[in-house]
């Protein structure tokens, strides 16, 4: 089992990064590379996420929470794709484009 970054997923990370680099750069590396460490278990244990509640009957859309952010994958017979990480105040089910639908 591989685990696989998608690009605007990679932009988020990107941007909280740099959010909470404007109070400490030290702070914003090590809650990337924690969040790097956390998705990493998913190649033991894909299916460890709950489902997405906005995905509806699609069980293999899953998310892990950390630290407030949720971190939502598309599980797949070889791979994870991570398809973004989004602050658990955002409102999914608002939102016209699903990121597992992009």
């Amino acid at each position: 089992m591989r685990i696989e970054w998608t690009e605007p997923t990679l932009d988020d990370i990107a941007a909280i990064h740099a959010y909470i680099a404007k109070d400490s750069p030290f702070y914003a590396r090590q809650f990337v590379e924690r969040l790097f460490e956390v998705t990493e278990q998913l190649t033991a244990f894909p299916a460890m996420g709950r489902k997405v509640p906005e995905a509806k009957d699609r069980d293999d859309i899953r998310e892990l929470i950390f630290h407030g952010y949720r971190i939502i994958y598309w599980q797949q017979p070889n791979r994870i794709a991570i398809v973004t990480v989004i602050h658990g105040s955002r409102d999914l089910a608002g939102m016209d484009n699903k990121p597992w639908l992009a």
